[in-house]
């Protein structure tokens, strides 16, 4: 499979963690994101706000590029992570913030 064929996962670990990419690829996005009970705009939000609660904010470029493509706004992300300044802590929003300004800045 080439480089653009290859999903995120295979890219960055394929040849490190085979079992992880599969796990991520088929059980994670081939199934619980396709899931009907909640809608892909929902899910991105919920997985935007734990990334952000959790600092893990390698993962959260990813997902903020994900919630632009599922429908959120720029203005929605931006109001959610200054509602998760408060519970999850100004250190972590601000690092949110941070990273939403450059995936808002791209093209």
């Amino acid at each position: 499979m080439s480089d653009s064929n290859q999903t995120r996962a295979q890219q960055l670990i394929g040849d490190f963690a085979p079992e992880l990419v599969d796990l991520t690829d088929r059980v994670l996005f081939g199934d619980i994101w396709e899931r009907i009970e909640l809608s892909p705009r929902d899910r991105s939000l919920v997985t935007v706000a734990s990334l952000i609660t959790s600092g893990s904010t390698e993962q959260l470029r990813g997902h903020l590029v994900r919630a632009k493509s599922n429908g959120l706004t720029e203005t929605e992300l931006k109001e959610a992570i200054i509602h998760l300044a408060f519970y999850a802590g100004w250190p972590k929003a601000m690092s949110a913030i941070t990273a939403a300004k450059e995936i808002f800045a791209a093209p």
